[in-house]
């Protein structure tokens, strides 16, 4: 029989995301999450809209999105309960976090240049994904005791960087799922993913299929001030 509950999270089970970004003294700052999707070459990452990560992308416009396999569990956790904010908000000083200046050095993971934007890649991620801003999305809002709170930001990949052993046989452009092993998070534990269950008809679309034509070089969006929501 179903139960009507009322979760406090609905963290159903997402790929971990560790978001660099540059701070306002163009020092790196570095962000688990996973409240993330993409579709196409849009991805929507989810923040608490007073979070440092946030901010530098609305200031910048810019950030990468390296994704961990399940192998890097133990440097996403070192990253657990460290904020780039200074002084550490008070919702997040309940919650027992701390500042840390350096979080590629609290991580143990190495911070490498990107090619098309300032903030770096985490070389230890077998995928890091090059991103711009396009928009700014307000979560909540009609909720007078969370608006403000929430924002889901809104982010174009502009360049895909991918370690070779995942790269389909034969392929010079597609993945290997068999041989990607994301780092999932699910009701904020670690977990990773089981072999392929069942063979699927949707796999039988040619992947070229989906790809879109590039879009040509536009100027970078309109940033809102990084405290509106």
């Amino acid at each position: 029989m179903h139960q009507t509950v009322d979760p406090a999270i609905l963290y159903w089970g997402t790929p971990v995301v560790l978001v660099s970004s540059l701070n306002e003294d163009g020092s790196p700052n570095l962000a688990p999450m996973s409240s993330a999707w993409w579709l196409g070459r849009s991805c929507m990452l989810g923040f608490g809209a007073r979070s440092q990560t946030p901010a530098n992308i609305r200031r910048t416009g810019e950030c990468v999105l390296n994704l961990p396999s399940a192998d890097q569990v133990s440097h996403v956790d070192r990253l657990a309960r460290l904020t780039g904010s200074n002084p550490v908000p008070p919702h997040k000083v309940a919650m027992g976090y701390r500042h840390e200046a350096d979080k590629f050095g609290a991580g143990c993971l190495t911070a490498v240049a990107s090619e098309l934007v300032a903030p770096p890649r985490v070389r230890e991620c077998p995928v890091q994904l090059e991103a711009v801003l396009d928009h700014v999305h307000p979560l909540e809002a009609g909720d007078p005791d969370r608006q403000g709170k929430l924002v889901a930001l809104e982010v174009r990949i502009v360049r895909v960087h991918v370690e070779e052993t995942l790269l389909l046989a034969g392929h010079r452009d597609r993945i290997d799922p068999d041989r990607w092993r994301p780092l999932i998070m699910s009701f904020c534990q670690f977990y990773g993913l089981g072999p392929r269950l069942h063979p699927s008809r949707l796999a039988e679309i040619p992947e070229s299929a989906y790809r879109i034509p590039r879009r040509p070089p536009r100027p970078a969006v309109e940033l809102a001030p990084a405290g509106m929501a």
